[in-house]
């Protein structure tokens, strides 16, 4: 980074390679993508380090979207492997996922942090709640909604995802689990929407943060590009052993761990935020 001394610039960059090995086995073993691990990890070293200023959580969140690509990638086809991706459901919500995911961006370029913060936590207190309070097989419908239903459930998963700057994983899974699908396939399934969230979302956020005052150094928009190499690389590198993982766990461990992870990282985002 620009104007940070070598020994910050080390520091920084360590952090970044740890967080980005963690967030890919994340990704892989709970298909979220790990923008759950990679938003909070680049808003506190930016704010650690001093740089950047209000633009920074929309900063993380456009950087951890543009990683999701790669881990999403890698994810879907280790779990293509393993035969538990529901080709169909992924070929039909990926349009509107990916839709969603776009006009996301564009709201989160009009919110503030603080916003952004809550919409973060509020969302993964829902998704952590319906993983570890509800039981394992209660589900709101018998299978996933087609038509308009599908297109509006699509385009809202898309548009909270962008705003959070995860791959779809965390409410494309939970929605699939609540319509009746296995864990396994939820997880597998909604890994394939992160590279729809990805793309659209991250494009919209380098576009709509383009002019966007305190953003930390060498970022187009509201995407970092060094800490995106960094984390996207590690995050590819690491996700299958995630994936692979995730088909040697209990589906309960899997459910339990899930929401723990989420609940945690939910309440710390939102105390930053109050």
């Amino acid at each position: 980074m620009n104007g940070l001394p070598l020994s910050e610039l080390l520091m920084m960059t360590a952090a970044l390679i740890g967080a980005g090995a963690i967030a890919g086995l994340i990704g892989g073993l709970f298909g979220v993508g790990g923008g759950t691990v990679l938003v909070p990890a680049l808003f506190y070293a930016f704010s650690v380090l001093g740089v950047g200023g209000e633009g920074n959580l929309h900063v993380a969140i456009g950087t951890s979207l543009l990683t999701i690509v790669a881990t999403s990638w890698r994810s879907l086809a280790t779990h293509r492997a393993h035969g538990a991706v529901d080709e169909q459901v992924l070929k039909t919500w990926t349009p509107w996922v990916a839709f969603g995911g776009l006009i996301g961006a564009a709201v989160a370029g009009f919110t503030s942090m603080g916003g952004l913060a809550v919409v973060y936590g509020l969302c993964l207190l829902l998704v952590a709640a319906q993983m570890g309070l509800l039981p394992e097989r209660f589900t709101l419908r018998k299978d996933l909604p087609t038509g308009w239903g599908r297109r509006g459930v699509g385009t809202g998963i898309g548009l909270l995802s962008a705003m959070m700057g995860v791959g779809g994983g965390s409410l494309g899974g939970m929605t699939m689990t609540l319509c009746g699908r296995p864990i396994h396939q939820a997880v597998a399934t909604a890994s394939g929407f992160g590279l729809a969230i990805g793309a659209t979302a991250a494009l919209g956020f380098a576009i709509f943060g383009w002019d966007a005052p305190g953003r930390p150094p060498l970022s187009l928009g509201y995407v970092n590009v060094p800490a995106a190499v960094i984390m996207g690389v590690l995050t590819a590198l690491t996700a299958p052993y995630g994936a692979r993982l995730a088909h040697r766990l209990n589906r309960q461990v899997l459910r339990k761990a899930f929401a723990v992870y989420l609940l945690l990282t939910a309440l710390s985002v939102v105390l930053k935020a109050l």
